[in-house]
């Protein structure tokens, strides 16, 4: 008998980060956004998810803008909605590990700028790799929700989600997110899953999946059903695609039902006007490529997210081997087997991918091998659900002995050392952490800080001797 008790669905929107990374490289600039929040925050979403990810990199790197004022300004302008972020564990947001006394820091300083909700994971689910981010967010008054890298594979049985689930909760998560980064989540197999998830813990939980196979608006309608708490959708300028499912098509499948979110459709219509031509522009450029807006079913098949299999064939052009994609797509299941089955997701994502381009070109498996590789293969990553083949094991790493322990237990304390050498660009605090993360491109963007404020100092002088007419 269908449940008729009221049970609202709650709604991240990713407009701000997950939608433009997934679909426009990461490029929207806090201009963009900022005239539109007011009205965004009079929707009643659950959380908007505006930070982290890719956009602390692309804001430096692309933008010439700081991450940490584009926060503030979001801060400031969404009076009554909560604000979210993605971190990557032990990597925060960089593609290594960092030592505990970054990671807190960077922690610290997150919810210090206006972040409420951390959404934590690992790339290899190794939960170890989530303990010191989950206490500091604890200690600082934050939410922390933990985010399971969802994957297929003899060892991601039911019983294994249920049980890696208590243990999260245990470790002191706030609220639990299913991440199904490459799409992978059927609609059955999700009803499955949340029933298996509700029957392991108490927490909330919250879904997270992209549109590239093309099923996931249905994955979302039985998930919600099952009795998942939370879904995260895109603003339909920005949906679709490698993006999430669109907030407005998931408010009107909901409407009049016990999963009723209670939006106004008319208010939601109003801010996808305001995307609408930011989409019409980034397709014009080129920045939106409608290939990523299509359903590419190879991501069921062979388990790769829809930016992997873009990396393939920029890798494989490059080295004039087109033609061998096919037997790359068949190489990465058996790359990914020897390396513990992990789940495809940044870092692993990139390293099974590149290992898997490797040993087709080559022509004989491992014979190159990326550092990245044998960095997994030493335990430097964390642990994999599955041992990884001894054979291919013994290739890479040869005599050496591979680690046991948590990563960050080898690593001393690394922000004096920052704190040093970025003292002399160092104009907040905040500035150390984002040295500390991508220390080339943080000297790049200090430096053209710098000399857009000295631009605007001699433009300020000027005007008061009277150098130029006002």
């Amino acid at each position: 008998m269908a449940d008729t008790a009221k049970r609202p669905v709650k709604i991240v929107e990713t407009v701000l980060r997950d939608a433009h990374q997934s679909l426009l490289a990461t490029r929207m600039s806090t201009e963009q956004m900022l005239p539109i929040i007011e009205k965004m925050d009079q929707v009643g979403y659950y959380a908007v998810e505006c930070w982290g990810g890719a956009t602390f990199d692309s804001c430096l790197r692309f933008l010439k803008e700081d991450p940490w004022e584009r926060l503030r300004k979001l801060r400031a302008g969404f009076k009554n909605t909560k604000l979210q972020m993605l971190f990557r564990g032990q990597n925060i947001l960089g593609y290594n590990h960092y030592a505990d006394d970054v990671v807190e820091y960077f922690v610290q300083k997150s919810i210090a700028n206006g972040i409420d909700i951390i959404r934590i994971f690992d790339c290899l689910n190794d939960i170890r790799n989530l303990q010191t981010a989950v206490k500091a967010t604890n200690k600082e008054k934050g939410h922390a929700q933990i985010a399971l890298c969802y994957t297929l594979g003899d060892a991601y049985t039911l019983e294994y989600w249920k049980d890696i689930a208590k243990r999260i909760e245990d470790m002191g998560a706030d609220s639990l997110c299913i991440k199904d980064m490459a799409g992978l989540l059927t609609p059955y197999a999700a009803d499955e899953l949340v029933h298996a998830l509700k029957e392991g813990t108490n927490l909330p939980i919250d879904l997270h999946t992209h549109y590239t196979s093309g099923v996931a608006s249905m994955t979302y309608m039985k998930a919600v059903e099952a009795g998942c708490d939370i879904i995260d959708c895109a603003m339909s300028p920005l949906a679709l695609g490698t993006s999430q499912p669109a907030t407005e098509v998931m408010v009107e499948t909901f409407r009049g039902t016990p999963y009723d979110t209670g939006y106004d459709l008319t208010k939601l219509a109003e801010i996808a006007e305001y995307f609408r031509p930011i989409r019409e522009e980034s397709l014009a450029s080129g920045l939106l490529n409608p290939k990523v807006l299509g359903v590419n079913i190879k991501t069921l098949q062979y388990q790769v997210p829809g930016g992997m299999l873009s990396n393939l064939v920029s890798q494989l052009k490059e080295a004039g081997k087109e033609d061998k994609y096919q037997e790359v797509l068949e190489e990465i299941p058996r790359v990914r087997k020897d390396f513990g089955e992990p789940p495809l997701v940044t870092p692993s994502s990139q390293i099974v991918g590149t290992q898997a381009v490797m040993n087709v070109i080559s022509g004989e498996r491992y014979k190159l091998v990326p550092k990245e590789s044998k960095k997994i293969m030493m335990g430097e990553f964390g642990q994999t659900v599955k041992p990884f083949n001894p054979e291919v094991q013994k290739k890479i790493i040869g005599d050496e002995t591979p680690i046991t322990c948590r990563p960050a237990d080898l690593i001393e304390p690394e922000l004096p050392k920052f704190e040093k050498e970025c003292a002399q660009w160092k104009q907040q605090d905040e500035d150390v952490l984002s040295y500390a993360l991508f220390p080339a491109v943080a000297k790049e963007f200090f430096q053209y800080r710098e000399a857009q404020q000295t631009k605007v100092d001699q433009a300020v002088a000027d005007k008061e001797s009277g150098a130029y007419p006002v």
